[in-house]
């Protein structure tokens, strides 16, 4: 069957309600004809204006808070990157024909943001259900239970918009708390072992800029190996990132006594046993030696490292799967395996938010992986990162957490 193109304009302008979008200034870059009819302005008096010049609160009276609670909705709107839903609101709307005529009014609005590639508002969907005519016919019912029936609206639509306040702050709090809890745990390393290094960190799309995946690069003991680890822990927000950052701590410390990557997840995976959250925990780590060139893997149930080399080979140090942290109560030696490495190759350490998808095999995202890794090794790390990024998550962003750590050896 041949798929036929799709009239997005004719789809716009049916849509239900009057609909109109907003650039995240506020300013109307497009109206439907609903909204320019039941505002009562043509297309052209609205498109460039800033939604607050064409409804300015009511001078008269200065107790409304229609006009304030519709110019707050678009700022949460772009500060959430979330629809916001407001309950029925009462403001009076100047009447195009006549300055300084104000006329009542009652709608229902809802702004929900068209994301970017970078997870931002690139612009708002301003849908607005008029209700007017409805309350006015309700207030003036003759015995009185129309005007009841307004009361009541009211009262629950002030409550609803007091609860969402509450809720609303919240969230901002939890926002607030989840960068800085990512900032902690998650450094922004740049060079380790005198080595160039990036990491990158992209939460779920929806989530809080916080997750259970973690990356790690650490100095061991002796000064001539350096430890970098990826891990994933089940969940997204800040009780997934507790988890993470508890188990990250674990291995960080294990890595700087282990004799290996292998024995330093034996001693995690009997920590992840007493760790409420830990269930099903997955992680990668390797021990770097830059004296003898050589990459030793251990992983728990975790995708295998990779290792782009200079000459456009691409290996998979695979042959140490085993199974997540918590899967055995007694676990016994994890199996390690050791590669070789010249200079100038690059390790590649990430969680499987980078490679998966929905109804398709994992050894397909790794593929792709692989290729875009040998297609472009030649960038520095940082240059490399981002079009790793670019070239694998989708465009909307991904519905998993993805960590990625890149080393150049």
């Amino acid at each position: 069957m041949a798929q036929t193109s799709i009239d997005y304009a004719a789809v716009y302008q049916a849509l239900p309600g009057m609909v109109a979008l907003l650039t995240p200034d506020p300013v109307f870059a497009d109206v439907d004809e609903a909204y320019a009819r039941g505002v009562g302005r043509s297309r052209g008096e609205l498109v460039g204006r800033h939604l607050y010049d064409v409804f300015p609160a009511n001078p008269n009276d200065p107790d409304s808070t229609g006009a304030r609670n519709l110019q707050a909705s678009p700022l949460r709107v772009l500060a959430t990157g979330e629809r916001d839903t407001m309950p029925l609101q009462h403001y009076d709307v100047e009447n195009p024909e006549r300055s300084g005529a104000w006329e009542e009014r009652y709608r229902s609005p809802v702004n929900t943001p068209v994301l970017g590639p970078d997870g931002r508002a690139e612009l708002i969907v301003h849908r607005v259900e008029e209700v007017t005519e409805l309350v006015r016919a309700r207030g003036h019912a003759g015995d009185g239970q129309g005007r009841m029936l307004e009361a009541e609206l009211y009262s629950r639509a002030h409550e609803l918009q007091g609860l969402n306040n509450r809720l609303r702050r919240a969230h901002a709090r939890e926002r607030e708390v989840a960068p800085a809890l990512q900032e902690s745990m998650l450094p922004a390393h740049r060079q380790v072992g005198g080595h160039r290094a990036a990491v990158r960190y992209r939460p779920a799309v929806g989530a809080l800029n916080v997750c259970g995946d973690w990356y790690d690069l650490v100095d061991l003991v002796d000064g001539h190996r350096v430890g970098v680890s990826v891990g994933d822990v089940v969940g997204h927000g800040l009780e997934a990132a507790g988890v993470m950052g508890r188990l990250r701590s674990a291995l960080t410390a294990a890595s700087r006594v282990a004799d290996g990557p292998a024995r330093a997840l034996d001693v995690v995976g009997l920590y992840a046993h007493v760790v409420d959250g830990a269930e099903s925990a997955t992680a990668v780590t390797t021990f770097i030696d830059f004296d003898r060139h050589t990459i030793t893997c251990g992983s728990a149930g975790h995708p295998p490292p990779v290792l782009p080399h200079r000459d456009g080979r691409v290996e998979f140090p695979d042959r140490a799967t085993d199974p997540p942290l918590d899967a055995d109560p007694v676990p016994g030696p994890r199996p390690e395996a050791m590669t070789a490495f010249t200079p100038g190759a690059t390790v590649v350490l990430h969680t499987d938010g980078l490679i998966e998808r929905r109804g398709e095999d994992i050894d397909t995202g790794l593929l792709r992986l692989a290729e875009a890794l040998r297609r472009h090794r030649t960038q520095e790390p940082e240059a490399l990162a981002d079009i790793v990024l670019r070239e694998l998550l989708p465009p909307g962003g991904a519905t998993d957490d993805t960590a990625l750590i890149l080393v150049r050896l």
